[in-house]
């Protein structure tokens, strides 16, 4: 019997296949990934969290000299990873627009992006670990460099060029902590590698972190490394924005939790005051940055980069609080960003621009889209009710518990900065939805602006109502993930 891990890396292949063959590629595309989506729903409810752990484990030993092995498994922490791959892939092929040019193989670069990451996220193999997040990269440059809006070839090449080098470094990273496991241990298991790593047994030291940090903070967009997120998201298609910004960036977060937290401890508090300098960069002046732009794409593209700042707080602060606010917030963040730009792009249909001087009264002809943007908004910057909101709150507390015992210090002047990033949030958002959907009507907007079509409706409502129902009960992510804080925290 085919192992159902391995299914929701297939359904995706497949589908992407049918799709550059059939003569209906965006039905098929919807049709697999709701499927991908049933079948996560039902692994999730099918998830033992008595037994906790790797569950569904299958595997295949390909060179035992090395300890190479095609194996899946999935824990807690997998699990909300692959909800949040499986309804942001539902909601980008949904609302993905009628394409002119190449239209099957545009929804197979979308589904190969899903596969890629799904793989990444069940992978217990080290190797296949980084080689599914390569495979999913390499669409995100097809997608923006043929797809893409304005000087889309120049951004594609720009960010191969910066995700490119991050991945050679992380590699170098990676390929450390290889020649680090103990003469007897020829394995590139990570359940191997995180026991080694708690027992003290495998310490490649700190040249070999700061290169997985690096590496994986290069994807996730870490400051000061930041620069080719925001143009890449405002090029390309809202459905690769959705997948790339909401799930795919997503890999380095979740790389840092299976990797760096159990096998670097020591390193990540002897590095700590860099890592609280270079996050408050991404809060506080991406934020600013944020404020300044004129268009919606580019304020999204800088917003994303700067809620990344929340997460690495989260990471830093080394305890269960903090890493389960770390991992909500990855949650969040996902579908957060995903509706809004799933909405971007219905504007940019309707309205023919985002610049903000353009637009204004569109809630009086779209008052759908504008009610909808309103909750996306209100998300953004964590309103009660929401997911975002206990994200948040673990995250501050994790980080402002962090070495209370002895006194007031960089954790918590750290924390104290961080905050005002809400402030902040909340400034630009509030203030894009009101240049947006109220005052007087830009020379943009007119009668004839039709309101938001039925599958971007549904696909934004799918969304917020992830994000609604989790922050009303957190407890349905938080009691599986927190077990596996249980280990991964000494």
């Amino acid at each position: 019997m085919m192992s159902p891990l391995l299914s929701l890396i297939l359904i995706p292949l497949v589908t992407a296949a049918f799709c550059m063959a059939g003569s209906a590629p965006r039905r098929i595309s919807i049709f697999g990934a709701a499927a991908n989506l049933l079948l996560t729903l039902h692994l999730m409810g099918s998830y033992s969290l008595e037994v906790g752990g790797f569950q569904f484990v299958s595997g295949r030993l390909l060179m035992a000299s090395h300890g190479l092995a095609f194996s899946l498994g999935a824990d807690g922490l997998s699990m909300v990873m692959l909800l949040l791959t499986t309804l942001v892939t539902l909601a980008a092929v949904w609302v993905a627009p009628n394409i002119k040019r190449h239209e099957g193989m545009f929804y197979a670069c979308l589904l190969f992006i899903s596969a890629g990451a799904i793989g990444a996220f069940v992978s217990l193999d080290l190797f296949f670990f980084y080689a599914f997040h390569e495979l999913a990269l390499i669409p995100t440059f097809l997608l923006i460099g043929i797809w893409g809006s304005g000087e889309r070839q120049r951004i594609a090449w720009k960010v191969t060029l910066y995700l490119a080098t991050g991945s050679f470094v992380l590699l170098l990273g990676l390929i450390g902590i290889w020649l680090a496991v103990p003469a007897g241990f020829h394995t590139l298991d990570i359940r191997v590698l995180q026991q080694l790593g708690y027992a003290g047994l495998l310490t490649p030291g700190p040249v070999v972190y700061l290169l997985v940090l690096f590496g994986f903070g290069s994807l996730i967009a870490l400051f000061p490394f930041h620069t080719w997120a925001p143009e890449a998201y405002a090029s390309a298609p809202a459905p690769a924005a959705m997948l790339h910004s909401g799930v795919l960036k997503k890999f380095g977060l979740y790389g840092l939790l299976r990797l760096a937290v159990p096998i670097f401890p020591a390193e990540i508090q002897q590095f700590a005051n860099l890592l609280l300098l270079l996050l408050l960069g991404n809060i506080i002046y991406i934020g600013f940055v944020t404020i300044a732009q004129k268009r919606l794409d580019l304020m999204l593209g800088y917003s994303s980069v700067m809620h990344m700042g929340y997460a690495f707080l989260g990471f830093v602060a080394l305890n269960q609080i903090g890493l389960a606010g770390m991992s909500l917030m990855i949650f969040a963040h996902g579908l957060t960003i995903a509706a809004l730009f799933a909405l971007c792009g219905e504007i940019e249909r309707r309205a023919g621009t985002l610049e903000f001087s353009q637009l204004g009264g569109m809630a009086g002809v779209a008052p759908k889209l504008g009610l909808l943007f309103g909750f996306a908004v209100f998300a953004s910057f964590g309103l009660p009710g929401f997911i975002n909101f206990p994200a948040e709150v673990l995250i501050f507390f994790g980080a402002f518990a962090r070495g209370v015992s002895s006194g007031f210090n960089a954790y918590q002047i750290t924390t104290a900065f961080a905050l005002w990033g809400v402030v902040i949030s909340a400034i630009y958002m509030l203030r894009a939805y009101r240049r947006i959907f109220w005052g007087h009507r830009g020379a943009a907007v007119t009668e004839a602006i039709a309101d938001v079509s039925p599958a971007v409706r549904w696909s934004v409502i799918l969304l917020l109502a992830g994000l609604l129902i989790t922050g009303f009960r957190p407890s349905l992510l938080l009691d599986s993930i927190n077990p596996v804080f249980d280990l991964l925290v000494p």
